[in-house]
């Protein structure tokens, strides 16, 4: 494998929790509603330095989408989902979208969310796959 250049982000940023490379800018959250599995999850309009697993259909609980793991490129980790299509009308916003978990991220103050710290049952788009 070569060399990895990222890009480097100006701003509050979110990173990858594991390598520190920059993933969001803050500008950029669209929602802080959205829970996954581990917790709270931020919906971004626009990510960098990922890169994209194999698109799969999910039954989330927001109906079904179409989307795909998205990985930090310097250290592989999983950081959220990528909705590449959704069924429902009402859900077509979020095809094109982001989203970072938050126990996967550091926030702009340098902030780490760790698994159970604001677990939730509900929430907007908890991935059940």
């Amino acid at each position: 494998m070569g060399r990895v250049f990222a890009i480097t982000l100006e701003g509050k940023i979110y990173s990858c929790k594991h390598c520190g490379t920059h993933l969001a800018l803050s500008e950029d959250i669209i929602s802080k509603s959205f829970y996954c599995k581990h917790g709270k999850a931020y919906l971004f309009d626009k990510v960098v330095n990922v890169t994209l697993g194999e698109k799969e259909e999910r039954l989330m609980t927001t109906g079904i989408h179409v989307a795909a793991d998205i990985f930090c490129v310097r250290c592989g980790s999983i950081v959220g989902w990528k909705y590449e299509t959704a069924q429902e009308k009402s859900q077509k916003y979020k095809e094109g979208k982001s989203v970072l978990e938050r126990f996967k991220i550091s926030g702009p103050d340098g902030s780490s969310y760790w698994v159970g710290h604001e677990a939730h049952a509900g929430g907007s788009d908890a991935d059940e796959a």
